[in-house]
């Protein structure tokens, strides 16, 4: 094993939890950052971890710091929603460009040799959205220096346990009568969360993976509309679902984005709906997944309130 010691950056939320789980099952030792150790606690008794510390990951000395010791660094960071800029707003371009070129910066300064880096699928400099374009240019933070070996990942939307994705929409269906729906026709090829830990973990130790964008989806394709439905008839509250023309999408979409607490949606997500967000083919063997369909697990969790 060449990559032992990972620093896993982003580990605190939903696919890294599950990322680093396949990471210590495969006999590597982690290091999760976090800006509060509350929120990756969990993490710290989970076999494998070495270390769960707090660490302001956007400060180069601290970057550092936690190359220490390290063979290989993920970076799962990523946001949906920032101020408005162009070609994308500050938000964006400090958590999906300045983060990677600072990581792979500290890795050629350090001696860490290995990256793999979290985009997003449909990622173009010319994107219908901020998101996308921010990702874009991510990746080519990620491929800045060619020193480090890196390698991308443009997963579509994930879904699992615990997800943002499904179970806020069934959650929305045990409340509301009716859904009234933004991007309702937009197209999604949802991938389990744990074939993206998988793909992760396989291509760690293949160079045949170093300088590759993967794509990572399902097998299947839905539309946003489908998806809901899915939601709902899961977990036992299946209501109408209405599609809303572009200026009534638009307008939710705004409404939404200021709603206190933080965006549920936001115009932007909108944008980013304009792009179907479908891969151009099947996931590369090398990766060693057989994508998993989405009602396979979908419907045990969502059916006990996960």
């Amino acid at each position: 094993m060449e990559y032992r010691f990972v620093l896993v950056i982003g580990g605190s939320g939903f696919v890294g939890g599950h990322l680093i789980a396949k990471l210590s099952e495969s006999g590597r030792r982690v290091i999760v950052p976090t800006r509060r150790y509350e929120h990756a606690k969990h993490l710290a008794v989970l076999p494998g971890v070495d270390n769960v510390v707090e660490a302001d990951i956007h400060d180069d000395a601290a970057l550092n710091r936690l190359m220490i010791g390290i063979d290989a660094v993920v970076n799962l960071v990523g946001i949906l929603h920032s101020r408005r800029g162009v070609p994308y707003g500050p938000d964006f371009a400090k958590a999906h460009v300045e983060l990677p070129r600072r990581i792979v910066a500290a890795c050629a300064a350090n001696g860490v040799r290995r990256y793999l880096h979290m985009s997003a699928l449909s990622a173009d400099v010319n994107g219908s959205s901020m998101y996308l374009r921010s990702k874009a240019d991510g990746e080519k933070a990620a491929f800045s220096n060619p020193v480090v070996k890196t390698t991308v990942f443009r997963p579509s939307v994930v879904f699992g346990e615990d997800d943002r994705f499904l179970n806020l929409f069934a959650s929305m269906q045990r409340y509301l009568p009716v859904i009234p729906l933004a991007g309702a026709d937009a197209k999604f090829q949802p991938i389990y969360v744990q074939d993206v830990a998988k793909a992760f973990v396989h291509a760690l130790d293949d160079d045949y993976t170093i300088g590759k964008i993967y794509e990572l989806a399902g097998p299947m394709v839905y539309t946003l509309r489908d998806l809901v439905r899915v939601a709902g008839a899961y977990s036992g509250h299946p209501r109408p679902v209405i599609g809303l023309p572009p200026t009534l999408a638009r307008i939710q979409a705004f409404f939404l984005e200021y709603m206190p607490g933080g965006p549920i949606m936001s115009r932007d997500n909108l944008d980013s709906m304009k792009t179907d967000n479908v891969a151009t083919g099947k996931i590369a063997p090398e990766l060693g997944i057989e994508p998993v369909r989405l009602e396979a697990v979908a419907s045990y969790y969502l059916q006990h309130g996960r």
